[in-house]
């Protein structure tokens, strides 16, 4: 019963402590990852950094910035031995809520077209595709567009 329970998310903010672990599941989940001073500067910026924890181990983490009844959502990343799982519409719905809370009235987030899993998890939540930005993500020597996505709450 207890190892049942251990399994369970729970979630707790992201502290400076965590980041290499971050950045170690972030380069091996995307071809073009975050880098650490990404997150670093999330956290000293004052962004919503959350972990997900499963068997205390990091599962998955989320950066949003919310401000001016807008959040916008800049990373929700599963690490690979909890894909598939439905651990990442978890966490969806823990950003959504979070959101909520800090009475923002919609949420946005860029997602690569050829991220056929993310587009297809925020499509099922509810995210509507509003805008392309042309050339937005570093793709080898080249650039891929951006799908814009917006969930009103």
């Amino acid at each position: 019963m207890s190892a049942q329970l251990d399994m369970l998310p729970r979630y707790r903010r992201m502290t400076g402590g965590d980041l290499d672990a971050v950045t170690a599941i972030e380069q091996a989940v995307y071809p073009h990852p975050w880098m650490h001073g990404n997150f670093g500067d999330s956290l000293a910026a004052g962004y919503h950094c959350w972990i997900v924890e499963c068997g205390g181990a990091i599962a998955g983490y989320t950066v949003v910035m919310i401000a001016a009844g807008e959040a916008h959502l800049l990373n929700l990343s599963v690490a690979a031995p909890w894909q598939g799982r439905g651990l990442g519409r978890e966490l969806l719905s823990f950003v959504v809520k979070l959101a909520r809370d800090y009475a923002a009235q919609k949420i946005l987030l860029e997602v690569r077209p050829s991220n056929a899993a993310a587009r297809a998890l925020y499509a099922l939540a509810g995210f509507s595709e509003i805008a392309t930005r042309r050339g937005y993500y570093p793709a080898g020597p080249s650039r891929e567009d951006a799908v814009v996505m917006q969930l009103q709450l």
